[in-house]
């Protein structure tokens, strides 16, 4: 376990499991249809490899990077379009693929944009859900761990940078961030 963890949260062995089961189920519900997986970088892009490599569709593959995040713990309030699609998504069923949803004010304001643009349908597929910091009415379709309000890091997440390559996901000890 990294030094800098107060515990691990999920190990290797529990992502792997639940990120297969999670694709099976949307394999079964776009069964027939040919999606855009939208991985939301950076954080998701671990997760998104792992997701889309069990999916059996066919689908073709495009990234966003937006945020509502600094270089802090805390959202900013204002969603920051950093890198848009690169496909045009009119008529388009869209996976979006994301880390984490706490707030749900990127999601929401995302699935919002998404829809203007003219997708037929919008999935939000998310590897973690903290339900208890939700400020907006948004929820992923799919989601697979709900965590309790800590500030987890690996697997793709990240604090100022860091831990993203961490195999598993862990609570990050408050005296990192707190500084």
């Amino acid at each position: 376990m990294h030094p800098d963890l107060q515990k691990i949260l999920l190990t290797e062995d529990q992502i792997r499991s639940r990120v297969t089961q999670v694709a099976q189920e949307v394999d079964k519900a776009l069964a027939g249809k040919r999606p855009l997986a939208v991985g939301i970088l950076k954080g998701s892009i671990i997760f998104y490899a792992d997701f889309i490599r069990c999916l059996t569709m066919p689908l073709e593959l495009d990234f966003m990077a937006v945020s509502s995040y600094g270089s802090g713990s805390a959202s900013s309030g204002n969603l920051k379009i950093r890198k848009d699609l690169d496909t045009d998504i009119r008529g388009r069923d869209v996976i979006v693929i994301e880390d984490i949803i706490d707030s749900g004010f990127t999601l929401a304001c995302l699935k919002k944009l998404l829809t203007e643009r003219g997708a037929s349908s919008v999935t939000i597929v998310t590897l973690l859900d903290k339900h208890e910091r939700r400020t907006h009415d948004i929820a992923p379709d799919y989601n697979c761990f709900e965590i309790p309000d800590e500030f987890v890091v690996g697997y793709g997440l990240d604090y100022d940078e860091r831990y993203r390559s961490l195999p598993y996901i862990g609570i990050l000890k408050r005296s990192v961030y707190e500084k």
